[in-house]
């Protein structure tokens, strides 16, 4: 009897995986973050990612068996993604996973029932391949599952053998291919796309590799499988790729509705265009969701990529304006089921579409054409290369990013010489860095030859304000020497020190080294370079050597203004998550000894209603003096608690948690309060955008307060002082002097317009006749251009069948220009508007407006009379 595969949507396959190992005891669980735990990657990129921990036995398992449906980015192979019918950049895996309890017999035997029983593939459409030294496997799917061994492929270790990294867990695969084709005999090539896909992936991580390559047995044999939703929906719908799928093709609709296009009837060009933008418009959505924000590094980076492919492939199929939010509204209805937080984080997706959209818009304008003239002088040239120093061009001072010029010159059948474009950015480095006024002394090199000669630093400063040190190493601009004297600038290693460095937007502390009277340093700041704190300083007087035994002592006063500072920011973003958006997450920080600064990703200002709660809250919290709770655990044991992590910053292992119990928990290597009773005041200075969705607030704390409070009463007591007034009094009274300031305004504006129409009154008989128009072209003195328009608009009326140019300087720089032109005049081909705009280029300037009636503005009043003269001469000579 003949099977026929089961027509299902892609939610049901998802259901149907999920729910068949469920019933054989694996734990449903949810699909972990976009962004990883895992500190060696990015993006999520695989399903078993959660669970790399339990396979390094860095941590025990919940449950022995596991279930789920994770969400995946990979970007390795962007430029196949719409070309073939399987590649995306967003991607479901649906794997099941054992630690420890059954293995390649169960796993081999629960796949074919899910694949052969369940989704209904016929045992002829399959071919499976195995490891070439995996008998184990080769045996039970010949033996126990009945599949003739030529149907079964033996493959090397670059296909069929899986490995976290160079060392660690690791072993065989046996991959399930679907045959499209079966009909083509048994001349099987599983490279071949258009006949076979690999739909479900079973690795069997049965040994331990080490430094050497040498492989031995795990303790606990694992299983980590993977099968791809959209693949294995590809094969149940009888679509001809993933892309016309229940799971992506209602977003590719969307976008070829958008663009007045029809998907099937488009050419191979078109089609490309639409399923990057489906496929791609699926990954922002649910990268912006897990709370990623475009930028120039890192995963944000990859967001903004991501987003100016979709926008220039929308523009490549027709597609004016924004589309972006109207797309991604399909692909947040898909997914919502699945993945509720897309529908949560609605507003904030399509803010960040919408914000890096109209960004990129205005890159394209000012990149496109330029690069398009490019394109045409290399192929003028029989060149098929865009030289490095024209992409660099278009990238550093356009903002065109390498990839988009890459993908816009392929299209015109050329290249781009990458060589040359790095040799002209390396040029563009050295140059910033010859520039720049500082010079870096660290000299990470000279520390790199001493690292493995001397230990790195250990750092004492939580607990301890002052400590015994020995003098490990000396520099002295960059080079290591042995000693240094009074009045050199130094920079020194310690073997330990309580001095911290600067790290995480705090600043390094300052202080200094001492050796009874004969010594003293002055440390004026602390950086960290790799495993050793390297401190800044002066020798004030005395000889300083290597090896000397010194006591090192901070500022006190200092380390506690940054400590109140340091503290105030964690209340801060746990202040701005209650009062403004839960989603908010930080962005940046500087922590000093006067002020913090405290940047965060939010799609809006935060309102003076909003600052105000945040400060009284903030308050509230310190006069409620919370102590703090300071330990340290594993990452996973943290996040399970609830800390708050600085967004894209990388962790270790073990991380060191910061807690005011019931008000702010988050990792955190910065210097803190004991309590929150000892920031005493905290205030908000200023609130302000620094970038497209990102917001910046400052403040100060503790004595700081006093400090900023002092001025402002200052500045108050002097302004009272002046206006006569109670300090109560002054916001009327300003108020009133800025109401008789605009009143005064408006009658000198009046008493302006008048004098420009007595003056213009007095041109009438200096109009000139040309044939049966009348024109007048002069200079009004210094009248504002309100003015200026009004005695224009006014001799046009009075003269009738006129044209009439007006010029005025205001100021040096500031020449004003007005024409008024009769319905007659505009019927003789003479645009008012047009007319203005090329006087005005005369003068350095530029203008419009309608045809009977526009203004303009210029620069240069040395070009004034030119320019006038040059009006005369196209009036007479179009209307003649």
């Amino acid at each position: 009897m003949s099977i026929t595969p089961k027509s299902l949507s892609g939610s049901q396959i998802r259901e149907t995986f999920l729910d068949f190992y469920a019933q054989r005891g694996h734990k449903i669980l949810p699909s972990a973050s976009l962004v990883p735990e895992d500190p060696t990657v990015l993006l999520t990129i695989a399903g078993m990612l959660q669970f790399k921990p339990i396979f390094l036995g860095q941590r025990a398992a919940e449950s022995p068996r596991a279930t789920t449906s994770q969400k995946c980015i990979r970007t390795n192979d962007i430029e196949n993604v719409g070309r073939t019918a399987r590649h995306h950049t967003f991607f479901e895996m649906l794997g099941n996973f054992s630690f420890g309890d059954y293995f390649k017999k169960q796993a081999i035997a629960w796949a074919w029932e899910l694949s052969t029983e369940v989704f209904g593939l016929p045992a002829s459409n399959l071919v499976v391949s195995v490891f070439r030294e995996d008998d184990e496997a080769f045996a039970i799917w010949r033996d126990e599952i009945g599949i003739p061994g030529d149907r079964i492929q033996r493959m090397g270790e670059a296909d069929n053998f899986w490995q976290s990294g160079p060392t660690g867990p690791c072993g065989p695969c046996s991959e399930i291919y679907y045959d499209f084709h079966p009909e083509r005999g048994d001349n099987i090539d599983l490279e071949d796309d258009s006949r076979f896909i690999e739909f479900y992936n079973l690795v069997f991580m049965q040994y331990n590799k080490d430094a050497e390559g040498n492989l031995t047995p795990l303790q606990n044999q694992n299983i980590d499988t993977g099968m791809g939703l959209e693949r294995m929906a590809q094969i149940l719908q009888k679509v001809p790729n993933n892309y016309e799928t229940d799971l992506i093709f209602p977003i590719v609709q969307s976008a070829a509705e958008i663009a007045g296009i029809d998907y099937h009837n488009s050419d191979e060009n078109v089609k490309v265009s639409l399923k990057v933008i489906g496929d791609h418009i699926r990954a922002v959505v649910h990268m912006i969701a897990d709370e990623i924000r475009a930028s120039n590094v890192g995963r944000g980076y990859i967001l903004r990529r991501l987003i100016r492919r979709v926008v220039r492939h929308g523009r490549l199929i027709g597609i004016e304006g924004e589309f972006t939010v109207r797309v991604a509204e399909s692909a947040i209805g898909l997914s919502e089921a699945a993945y509720p937080n897309v529908r949560l984080r609605e507003a904030q997706i399509k803010a960040e579409l919408a914000r890096e959209e109209a960004q990129f818009l205005k890159t394209l304008e000012r990149g496109e054409k330029l690069l398009e003239e490019i394109v045409d002088r290399t192929k003028q040239q029989a060149n098929l290369q865009i030289s490095g120093q024209d992409a660099f061009t278009l990238y550093d001072t356009y903002g065109f990013p390498l990839e988009l010029t890459q993908e816009i010159a392929e299209e015109q059948g050329i290249t781009v010489d990458l060589n040359g474009f790095e040799v002209a950015m390396k040029e563009q480095q050295t140059r910033a860095k010859e520039a720049h006024q500082t010079i870096d002394l660290t000299v990470q090199g000279s520390l790199d030859k001493l690292a493995n000669t001397i230990q790195k630093t250990e750092f004492l400063g939580y607990t301890e304000l002052s400590s015994l040190a020995e003098v490990k190493v000396i520099l002295v601009d960059g080079e290591v020497v042995e000693s240094a004297e009074a009045g050199t600038e130094i920079q020194v290693v310690l073997n330990q020190t309580p001095f911290y460095a600067e790290s995480g937007g705090q600043l390094g502390d300052k202080g200094y080294l001492n050796s009874g009277e004969s010594l003293l340093v002055r440390v004026d700041d602390v950086k960290k370079e790799s495993d050793f704190f390297v401190h800044f300083g002066f020798v004030e007087r005395g000889t300083l050597k290597v090896g000397d035994s010194l006591t090192a002592k901070i500022d006190n006063s200092g380390r506690r203004r940054i400590q109140s500072n340091h503290t105030a920011t964690h209340l801060l973003q746990a202040a701005l998550r209650q009062i403004v958006d839960n989603s908010i997450s930080q962005a940046g920080s500087l922590v000093s000894t006067d002020r913090l600064r405290f940047d965060f990703n939010s799609p809006r200002a935060v309102t003076a209603e909003e600052l105000e709660k945040i400060e009284d809250l903030i308050n509230s919290w310190i006069s409620e003096a919370h102590a703090a709770e300071v330990a340290e655990m594993p990452i996973a044991q943290a996040r399970e608690k609830g800390a708050t992590a600085m967004f894209g910053e990388k962790y270790g292992d073990v991380v060191r948690v910061i807690d005011f119990p019931g008000v702010s928990m988050e990792l955190c290597g910065g210097t803190h309060v004991s309590n929150t009773a000892e920031i005493g005041l905290f205030k908000i200075v200023s609130e302000a955008g620094v970038a497209a969705g990102t917001r910046r607030i400052e403040a100060v704390s503790g004595q700081a307060v006093l400090d900023y409070l002092n001025v402002r009463d200052r500045v108050v007591r002097d302004l009272g002082d002046r206006f006569k007034a109670k300090p109560e009094e002054l916001p009327n009274r300003i108020t009133n002097l800025q109401n008789e300031l605009k009143d005064t305004q408006k009658q000198l504006a009046a008493v302006k317009s008048e004098l420009a129409i007595v003056k213009s009154d007095q041109l009438l008989n200096a109009a000139e006749a040309i044939g049966e128009f009348k024109i007048i072209v002069a200079q009004l003195g210094d009248v504002d251009a309100e003015a200026l328009k009004t005695a224009a608009e006014r001799l046009q009326q009075k003269l009738g069948n006129a044209a009439v140019v007006l010029a005025s300087v205001a100021d040096v720089d500031k020449v004003s220009l007005v024409a008024a032109f009769s319905p007659e005049v505009n019927r003789k081909g003479l645009q008012a508007g047009k007319f203005i705009g090329g006087i005005a280029q005369l003068c350095g300037g530029k203008g419009g407006g309608r045809p009977n009636l526009a203004q303009a503005g210029g620069r240069d009043a040395s070009k004034l009379q030119e320019a006038l003269d040059s009006a005369r001469n196209l009036l007479v000579e179009g209307l003649g």
